[in-house]
């Protein structure tokens, strides 16, 4: 899963990259320090294949990632090349979603572009700048398109339908999210590459000892069908620099209940809808990995591999409670708690499961 860390300049974007990554990203206080993004990959740590694998036995615990994009700060004008313009709006196209920095807090020290805190006013900016991108690159979509819909191509006149009503869309302000694409033609989303067609999870960088997301910017993130979460990006920086004891307690002296990386990583999955799922063996790696809500065992198998996917013959599943009180596969087998299920079997979060396919 790949998160492109936007907003305007100074937002707090690389502050917040640094806290989640520990990757030290510049941050000074001046516009377009950030110039190609930095990428870090972050281990999506989670307490129950922790406990799963000391259960089984698991020689090692592997996690699941998330790539994070640190993106140099957009200005209006960017889908005409100001600031870093195309550069940026190409690296958006690069992510599954997008994290929107909004900048809430009021540290005068801290140099805003506009000369003002206005966190809609940002919002509209960065928003308007991505539906300005798409315009262009529907409207030269749409004419490419045209020329194949004329040939009686079934896939092209479904298109090219879909594309006129994308382009009416953003003319009205609504995002490419807004318009589903056509059965017709299911790659045509995929070809656009639309910006307003990711998820977004605004993140409200907010003063400092506050987790509560602002009301302007919850209930815009709702009408948007989006989410949101409160992170004050200077403090999780300074958090991120000590050791995991000594932040634990200076949160708990600041009424921060739990990381940065815990809420952005909550909220992100939930914004994808997806789920955790584990393999671990005695002696062998135990790993998390992770799948779309409502997909079904075997395209968990293709999670862990093509291979095991094409071969898929059943897989053996238990949850990772149950699994743990069992004591182990042999306690799960003898409480008839460890499950054969069939490829359609659709998964669900915490399953531990074991694949049995044909090479």
């Amino acid at each position: 899963m790949k998160i492109g860390i936007v907003g305007m300049p100074n937002a707090g974007k690389s502050s917040l990259f640094n806290a989640l990554t520990k990757a030290g990203a510049d941050a000074a206080n001046y516009p377009f320090t950030t110039i190609e993004p930095n990428i870090a990959v972050v281990p999506v740590t989670d307490e129950r294949l922790v406990k799963v694998a000391e259960t089984v036995g698991a020689s090692e615990i592997v996690w699941d990632t998330i790539d994070f994009h640190d993106i140099a700060g957009l200005v209006a004008g960017a889908h005409q090349g100001e600031g870093l313009g195309n550069r940026f709006l190409a690296n958006i196209r690069e992510t599954d979603a997008i994290l929107h920095v909004v900048r809430t807090h009021r540290d005068e020290s801290v140099v805003h572009p506009e000369g003002r805190v206005d966190p809609l006013a940002d919002i509209e900016t960065i928003e308007t700048e991505l539906a300005l991108a798409d315009l262009e690159q529907a409207e030269r979509r749409v004419s490419r398109v045209a020329r194949q819909a004329k040939g009686s191509d079934r896939g092209a006149i479904a298109e090219e339908k879909w594309l006129g009503e994308v382009i009416q869309a953003l003319q009205a302000g609504k995002p490419v999210r807004a318009v589903p694409p056509p059965p017709d033609a299911p790659y045509a989303a995929r070809e656009l590459g639309a910006l307003t067609a990711k998820p977004v999870l605004f993140v409200a960088n907010v003063d400092e000892g506050s987790e509560q997301v602002p009301a302007d910017i919850a209930q815009y993130a709702q009408a948007q069908g989006a989410r949101a979460v409160a992170i004050s990006s200077r403090i999780e920086a300074e958090l991120a620099e000590l050791e995991a004891e000594d932040a634990s307690a200076m949160r708990g002296e600041l009424g921060v209940s739990e990381s940065g990386l815990e809420r952005v990583v909550r909220e992100a999955f939930a914004l994808l809808h997806l789920i955790a799922f584990f393999t671990a063996g005695e002696g062998k790696p135990a790993q998390s990995w992770h799948l779309r809500c409502g997909l079904t065992a075997w395209h968990a198998a293709g999670e862990i591999h093509s291979d095991i996917q094409k071969g898929f013959v059943r897989a053996e599943v238990i949850g990772w409670r149950e699994l743990v009180e069992c004591g182990g596969y042999a306690g799960a087998r003898e409480r008839g708690e460890l499950r054969l299920e069939g490829r359609d079997y659709v998964m669900r979060d915490g399953d531990v499961i074991t694949v049995k396919f044909t090479p």
